[in-house]
């Protein structure tokens, strides 16, 4: 059975990309999740969409969380996600 993926919209060099990467790493990668990551700088249409949103964390189309996230909130934004 293949991990379910989240994705982590930002950039390279962007603090609150590297603190949300922590997180998802230590709450959602124990679970099972897998973390992939995309730079917005390398598509035109993400960049548009988000460039003064970063990081965003999506689960599939679902975004679950924005700019900063807890441990918990990340916790409780995957089971309200299903």
């Amino acid at each position: 059975m293949k991990p379910q993926e989240l994705v982590l919209i930002g950039r390279p060099g962007c603090h609150l990309c590297d603190d949300m990467r922590a997180v998802v790493e230590a709450v959602a990668l124990p679970l099972g999740f897998a973390l992939r990551e995309v730079d917005l700088t390398q598509d035109p249409e993400l960049e548009a969409r988000h460039a003064f949103e970063i990081p965003v964390l999506l689960r599939g189309e679902r975004e679950l969380c924005r700019h900063r996230v807890t441990a918990g909130e990340l916790r409780a934004a995957l089971r309200a996600a299903g």
